[in-house]
């Protein structure tokens, strides 16, 4: 009877036990770390069925404010048996729901403490940077060790080896034993990486575990981009994301002696920003970037960033960068396609601060003088209508929008004119016909026009004009009337140059010559 009351007992007091929920996600943690944590669960015969489950609970609790992804937090879970088992690896939960629902399904693997075995496979596996599925590069790692401190084994080696290579170490234990060999696998300080707590009271080291893992993976790094010779642009991680406060940010020149370099990153207390000489202005709590203005050019600045919030402790950001140096363009003019009547003239670099291009050209030594402007995105145009074989003086002034003005001026010879056609010759072929021939072949010749007018006293005015294509060189006129007058002119895209002309003359004794005039 005595034993069946003790059985009742036993079974209310588990039914009246508080169950263990979720807590909602702490503000400010969601944004807050870029890392990759790495839980080494022992799962072996000494830890029972409640025990590992209360573990996989604490997991979820610990760990459900964080956010997953690649650009954030990665979780990774390995069980300790007499075979230990990765459950789990950084690249395969992006999510809470997918990580949270794997915790749930986790099943203890019983056996032996082959803790030893379990740490070759995590240095090995998982926790070496740049390998299939392992640690990122340049990221922080850790290791929780979560056991209930019996038979251990040798592990004291292997820890230290994963220290050396970077991985910080924290051992939460529900047992009370090994307490020396457990606080010399930790990495320091020990106060805050080792718990040694009930598994029925495990919820009460879930915000200082978390907290400890927080500090070393906190992602407070603040960048600078965009940097131009009076301007930048200040990037951060949104670490109050979800809290009430701001960000203030300061900006001055380095006091003399200061070194920076166009951009980069910083963490910690702010150097010198040159005493007074700094400028403040505060972001509200979700913004992740800032614009800075009004920079000098060639100077080197210190920015510091500074989380302000009544519900988190957050350090101080602060970053060195140097404007880039004033080059007013352009530093370079150019001509290219010389033409005889047209050239290109470019210039550069291009640059934000310039509002407009004014070229100006004007043959020498005093010829009419022409300008043009074009847009600030433009760092070329075509200069026509040119004389041929003429020098001009070309000048390119960058308008900046600041009102200044810089100009840079080179000398462009246009083309000689190539004649289309030359070496004119006419042939008499009996009575009234003639063989006309010549030389010609240049570039974008559309054809030939040829005319003969008649020049004699019995037919005067008598004309006849046709077309011939750009590759013929030749052709033979007949019904010619005596000392006809035969030219061939050059037909260019716009318009018909300049030809050569001569006179047909016929004698009785069919001598054929020809002269041109």
């Amino acid at each position: 009877m005595e034993s069946h009351m003790l059985l009742t007992w036993t079974l209310m007091c588990l039914l009246l036990r508080p169950v263990a929920t979720q807590n909602p996600a702490p503000e400010g943690v969601l944004n807050c770390c870029e890392g990759d944590v790495l839980f080494l669960v022992d799962s072996s015969g000494s830890v029972s069925s409640y025990e590992h489950s209360r573990m996989l609970h604490f997991l979820s609790e610990l760990l459900l404010p964080f956010s997953l992804g690649e650009d954030q937090v990665r979780v990774g879970l390995l069980q300790v048996g007499t075979q230990p088992r990765i459950e789990f690896g950084f690249d395969t939960f992006g999510t809470q729901r997918g990580l949270q629902e794997a915790l749930k399904n986790i099943k203890p693997l019983r056996g032996d403490t082959n803790t030893v075995e379990a740490l070759r496979m995590a240095k090995e596996s998982v926790l070496r940077p740049g390998t299939a599925s392992g640690a990122r590069v340049g990221l922080p790692r850790v290791l929780v060790w979560m056991t209930d401190g019996v038979k251990p084994g040798d592990v004291v080696g292997p820890m230290a080896s994963l220290q050396e290579e970077g991985v910080a170490v924290l051992v939460v234990s529900t047992g009370h034993g090994n307490y020396q060999v457990l606080r010399q696998v930790v990495s320091p300080p020990v106060e805050n990486h080792l718990y040694f707590v009930d598994i029925d009271d495990m919820s009460i080291i879930t915000e200082d575990l978390r907290d400890a893992i927080i500090e070393i993976i906190r992602a407070e790094r603040i960048n600078v981009r965009d940097v131009s010779t009076n301007s930048a642009t200040l990037q951060w991680r949104p670490v109050l994301s979800g809290l009430q406060g701001y960000y203030e940010i300061r900006f001055g020149p380095v006091a003399t002696g200061g070194t920076g370099s166009s951009g980069g990153s910083g963490t910690g207390t702010s150097p010198s920003t040159g005493g007074s000489h700094y400028q403040r202005f505060v972001q509200a709590a979700d913004s992740s970037n800032a614009r800075l203005t009004g920079l000098k050019p060639d100077t080197t600045y210190t920015a510091t960033l500074t989380p302000e919030s009544n519900e988190q402790a957050f350090n101080t950001l602060s970053v060195t960068f140097t404007t880039q140096p004033e080059v007013l363009s352009p530093s370079t003019v150019t001509i290219s396609e010389s033409g005889e009547t047209s050239v290109r003239v470019s210039w550069g670099p291009l640059q934000p601060e310039v509002a407009s291009y004014y070229i100006e050209y004007s043959a020498l030594p005093s010829g009419k003088l022409h300008a043009i402007t074009v847009a600030r995105t433009q760092n070329s145009t075509l200069l026509r209508d040119l004389q041929p074989d003429t020098t001009y003086l070309v000048t390119v002034t960058a308008r900046h929008a600041s009102g200044k003005e810089k100009a840079m001026s080179v000398k462009v010879c246009t083309q000689e004119v190539t004649p289309a056609l030359e070496d004119l010759q006419l042939t008499t072929v009996g009575s009234n016909s003639v063989q006309v021939d010549w030389k010609g072949s240049v570039p974008g010749l559309r054809g030939y026009w040829v005319t003969w007018e008649g020049q004699h006293s019995s037919d005067p005015g008598h004309r006849s004009s046709f077309y011939l294509p750009p590759d013929s060189l030749s052709t033979r006129l007949t019904h010619v009337p005596p000392s006809a007058r035969v030219c061939v002119s050059p037909i260019y895209k716009t318009s018909r140059g300049e030809g050569l002309c001569c006179t047909a003359q016929f004698h009785s004794d069919a001598f054929a010559y020809g002269y041109q005039s």
